[in-house]
């Protein structure tokens, strides 16, 4: 349930800043569709190819699809002046996906007996992949080539679930990670955290 969840959310709010990027870039209804189904689903897809497990097609998703493509129509009819509003909270939008889909990715790789490399990897590759593909279509620098700090809570989380820090088939534990890995993002975009050695930009 817990699983199911996080990926109700994800899908969710990936779904709609995929969809308020490219509305904001002036894209059409299929760039909309596009932008708003690749963002939730890509980092699973590329996951699954990396670690060599069956891949779920997008068509196969099921209710998530369904929840994607009704967040993509919502969002497509708002009143444009809202687009633009949305857009500048787009950061808080991704920190969900974000958090969720780490999360999703960790489970993935431990439910199926996968080494802590793999865990780590997983819970990046999904946290991070739907971001970057978002923002390659749409023509912008992707979030994990920031200086700020991205990528590093998607791995935090998969640490957190790999070596055992929580015990992942607790709901209540999984929802506290949940929380503190979007708390953590947030903070980190608003303090202007980042993993640069300023010295090595002073040539």
């Amino acid at each position: 349930m817990a699983w199911d969840f996080l990926n109700f959310v994800a899908v969710a709010a990936f779904a709609f800043s995929g969809a308020i990027v490219a509305m904001s870039e002036r894209y059409d209804i299929f760039g909309v569709i596009i932008l708003g189904i690749a963002t939730p689903f890509a980092g699973g897809i590329a996951r699954n190819l990396f670690l060599q497990q069956d891949v779920v097609h997008i068509w196969e998703q099921g209710i998530f699809l369904y929840v994607a493509v009704g967040t993509i129509m919502i969002v497509y009819f708002f009143p444009k002046g809202w687009v633009m509003f949305w857009n500048r909270w787009n950061v808080y939008l991704d920190a969900f996906g974000l958090s969720a889909f780490a999360i999703q990715g960790a489970l993935f790789a431990m439910n199926n007996h996968l080494p802590v490399g793999a865990v780590l990897f997983s819970a990046i590759i999904t946290g991070v992949g739907g971001g970057v593909t978002r923002d390659v279509l749409a023509q912008r620098r992707p979030m994990v080539l920031h200086t700020e700090i991205y990528a590093v809570w998607a791995l935090f989380a998969g640490a957190v679930i790999a070596f055992g820090i929580i015990d992942y088939t607790n709901s209540i534990q999984l929802y506290i990670l949940f929380g503190a890995i979007i708390t953590l993002r947030l903070l980190s975009f608003h303090m202007n955290w980042h993993l640069r050695f300023r010295d090595l930009y002073r040539i």
